[in-house]
């Protein structure tokens, strides 16, 4: 049946005005939604084909107050023209409105796939349909919450689901005249969510990786791997909630990802990889240093840095003196600082990067550069030969003193002892200082020690005797000296002269004697030298004094005086009841023969030299001489002292006794029977003379038999710390014909220890430390007996755990 509407009525008002529009459309009906129109009684609505319009395929008619309808009976897909006309009373039309839209697609055939991409997404796969611009996916949950998803195409991504749930989906195609019907449902249930991985390192070859359980999860799956290298791939499976990987390349990161399984053995969703970091290798310290950072005295520390290690590190550096200091990856070194000198430290140095902190390095000890040497001192051993010394200091492998003179003449000494010995001139400044040196490096600067030697002695000193009592003294200026001191010294008297001129007249001399003249220079600063060599000089002969005179034999005298003109030419003359006698010499005696026992003489002397005549001496009255002792004793006192005893003798008042060796001579003249005699000189045989003096000076010369001093005392005794507690007592002997015993007196134990002949040591075992001993050394007589009067020694051995320590020589004591 053909429908048509006159689109030009004379009764029709308001053409057109009908607005029409499409409510929603399914693939076999339309609903359609118009205005109402005054007056109408009825509202028509026809569809045809838009590519057949004089075809209409359905009509539906709706009451005066309806204004949406449907219209059935239409065709999947096809576009329509909709008319819709209102009617009057009279089935007249009173307005007519059209509208083209095309019917929806048909139903779609059921979904084709559903495959989980994630736990929130499905990847859903379908049919086509010619006609449809897009589809409509819809889903429904077991609570029967329907959510809905336009999509242009397959296969599609249906997102913000819920993890592990199951859904029921269908799918409608759309086109602009609506959507189709649902399809068939199919179900699919969304896989696990991945766990939520974290991770830390315990150590530096191992990784912890743990997470938060998954909700329906029966099992996991992780996978590790090296950034960087692909090849080290770790795979593993658990149902725990843990996993601790071991045997891993340190300072490395790894790359670590993971899922779950649901009960059905499906795989849940990839976690996102996490990176991880193991921790650092123990770092090796490279060198320990001392250096200067900003002025203060600091030890620099330097590792091998590892260059294969990823990402940035932190160095720690500490020692145990609570000094620390921290570096980058990008230095190998840090500096502990302040430090003093003479410090002994213990260096560890660890790393740490983002996983955590490596095991510290090995512990090294350092000790800093030694403290300046102290109580800086100087003792002028031998004339051009100064000796420096100082305190001992601790940790020191070497000493350097450093000498500098006024003149800018520099010296120095490397020495492992406390002591340099340099040479040193006179009437010189010098400027010295000492550094200590060990491994570290040197001390700071420490004391300067200010030392001025002696001045020099003065050069071209002339003597010249002006008259016969007086000496005039020249010599040429000493460098520094601000004034002289002359000292002329014979046996009996000492003249002195003080001047600042190069020039000295000394007089009231003695005369026909020899003088010993030194001229001594002096200054404020280093005070007067008083090594300076002596000079000889004798005054004009003189009257001769001291006239003696000795009965040689019961018929013979022998007149002698003081020896005090050398070169003068003596005549001696005897005048008594039996005439007049004389006799010449040129020494200070002349024997006058022919007198008789207990004669009586006037006897005086003159002196004759190539300085004049001198004057007569004094008379003395000639009486024979006295008999000798006849016993006489020697008894040694002490190694250079000895008293020689004899028995009185008829007519002696006075005794000359004197000892005679090779080696030197003693001499005395005393009125009483014994005579204590110096400069005796040890292990010497003498000659034993003496002279009996009768009241008028008569003198009897005697002869005895030899006397042999004692064995001399060992000298430069020194005692040295040995091992296994033992001590050694060396000194320098006198003579290889002795043997020596040497003791050692402590406050809890005593020792002893015997040389042979020629030896000049010997070592004494198991020694107490921590004790003050007296040490001497005394040789031993032929018959076996000590010297008893040798020099006593005092020296403290200190203990360094259960072994000897230091040995200190503290003084010398003299024999009680």
């Amino acid at each position: 049946m053909v429908i048509s509407f006159p689109y030009e009525n004379e009764g029709a008002q308001n053409i057109d005005d009908i607005e029409v529009s499409v409510f929603s459309a399914t693939s076999k009906s339309v609903i359609l939604r118009w205005t109402r129109i005054y007056g109408a009684s009825s509202y028509k609505v026809i569809a045809a084909p838009q590519n057949s319009p004089g075809n209409p395929v359905g009509y539906a008619v709706f009451g005066p107050h309806t204004v949406m309808g449907t219209i059935n009976s239409l065709s999947p897909n096809i576009m329509y023209t909709f008319t819709v006309a209102a009617l009057d009373n009279a089935q007249e039309i009173l307005n007519i409105g059209t509208i083209d839209s095309s019917s929806a697609p048909e139903v779609m055939d059921p979904i084709l796939t559903v495959k989980s991409k994630d736990s929130k997404t499905f990847i859903v796969s379908f049919s086509l349909k010619t006609g449809a611009t897009s589809y409509i996916i819809r889903l429904q949950n077991p609570n029967r919450f329907i959510r809905e998803y336009i999509v242009s195409s397959s296969p599609a991504e249906i997102e913000s689901l819920d993890p592990y749930t199951e859904y029921s989906l269908s799918i409608m195609s759309v086109n602009s005249g609506g959507q189709s019907q649902p399809s068939s449902p199919v179900t699919a249930k969304t896989v696990l969510p991945p766990p939520q991985l974290s991770a830390s390192s315990p150590s530096n070859d191992s990784i912890t990786v743990s997470w938060a359980p998954v909700a329906n999860a029966v099992q996991y799956s992780l996978s590790l791997y090296k950034f960087g290298w692909n090849t080290t791939f770790i795979k593993h499976n658990t149902s725990s909630t843990n996993w601790i990987v071991s045997g891993l390349d340190m300072g490395s990161v790894y790359v670590i990802k993971g899922f779950a399984w649901d009960p059905e053995g499906r795989q849940g969703e990839d976690s996102q990889y996490i990176n991880q970091m193991t921790r650092p290798a123990m770092p090796s310290i490279a060198n320990v240093s001392m250096v200067m950072n900003n002025g203060l005295a600091g030890i620099s520390v330097s590792w091998e840095r590892d260059e294969g290690v990823f990402g940035s590190l932190q160095y720690h550096v500490m020692s145990d003196q609570n000094l620390t200091c921290n570096s980058t990856s990008t230095s190998s070194s840090c500096i502990l600082a302040p430090v003093g000198c003479g410090e002994v430290h213990i260096v560890r140095v660890s790393t740490s990067n983002e996983a955590g902190p490596s095991d510290q390095s090995g512990p090294m000890v350092f000790i800093t550069s030694p403290c300046p040497p102290q109580s800086l001192a100087v003792v002028e051993s031998t004339e051009g030969s100064c000796t420096l010394t100082w305190d001992t200091v601790t940790h020191v492998d070497s000493y350097t003193a450093f000498i500098k003179r006024g003149d800018g003449a520099e010296e120095s000494c490397n020495t492992t002892s406390r002591s340099c010995t340099y040479n040193c001139t006179c009437g010189h400044t010098y400027l010295m200082s000492v550094m200590a040196f060990n491994q570290a490096g040197s001390s700071p600067e420490g004391q300067v020690l200010n030392d001025t030697t002696l001045l020099c002695c003065p050069e071209g000193v002339s003597i010249s005797a002006v008259s016969t009592d007086t000496f005039e003294i020249t010599w040429t200026v000493s460098r520094g000296a601000e004034l002289y001191q002359t000292r002329a010294a014979d046996s009996s008297e000492v003249i002195l002269c003080n001047d600042t001129a190069p020039v000295c007249a000394l007089s009231d001399l003695s005369c026909d004697s020899s003088y010993s003249v030194v001229v001594t220079p002096c200054n404020d600063i280093s005070g007067c030298n008083r090594a300076c060599k002596a000079h000889t000089q004798i005054t004009a002969p003189c009257m001769p004094m001291n006239l003696m005179l000795t009965q040689r034999n019961s018929s013979c005298f022998s007149v002698s005086w003081t020896p005090n003109n050398r070169l003068a030419i003596y005549t001696v003359t005897a005048s008594g009841d039996d005439g007049t006698r004389t006799c010449n010499t040129d020494g200070n005696s002349c024997d006058i023969t022919d007198l008789p026992c207990g004669s009586n003489f006037e006897v005086s002397v003159i002196a004759t030299s190539p300085a004049g005549l001198g004057l007569p001496s004094y008379s003395e009255l000639l009486e024979t001489g006295p008999c000798c002792p006849v016993d006489q004793v020697v008894d040694q006192v002490t190694q250079a002292m000895s008293n020689v005893s004899w028995s009185p003798a008829k007519g002696a008042h006075t005794f000359i006794t004197s000892l005679t060796s090779t080696r030197g001579h003693a001499r005395c003249h005393t009125m009483d029977s014994h005579c204590l005699m110096g400069c005796i000189t040890c292990g010497t045989n003498y000659t034993i003379t003496m002279e009996a003096i009768s009241h008028s000076g008569g003198r009897s010369n005697c002869s005895y038999e030899g006397f042999s001093s004692s064995a001399c005392c060992p000298s430069g005794v020194r005692l040295y710390g040995m091992a296994h507690s033992s001590l050694r007592v060396h000194w320098r002997g006198a003579g290889s014909s002795h043997s020596y015993v040497t003791e050692l007196v402590g406050s809890r134990n005593n020792y002893t220890c015997t040389a042979s002949p020629g030896e000049s040591s010997c070592d004494v075992p198991n020694i107490q430390c921590g004790d003050v001993y007296t040490v001497v050394v005394t040789p031993l007589t032929p018959e076996g007996s000590k010297v008893l009067f040798c020099a006593q020694r005092i020296y403290s051995v200190s203990c360094e755990g259960s072994n000897l320590g230091t040995v200190i020589y503290r003084g010398k004591r003299s024999v009680d």
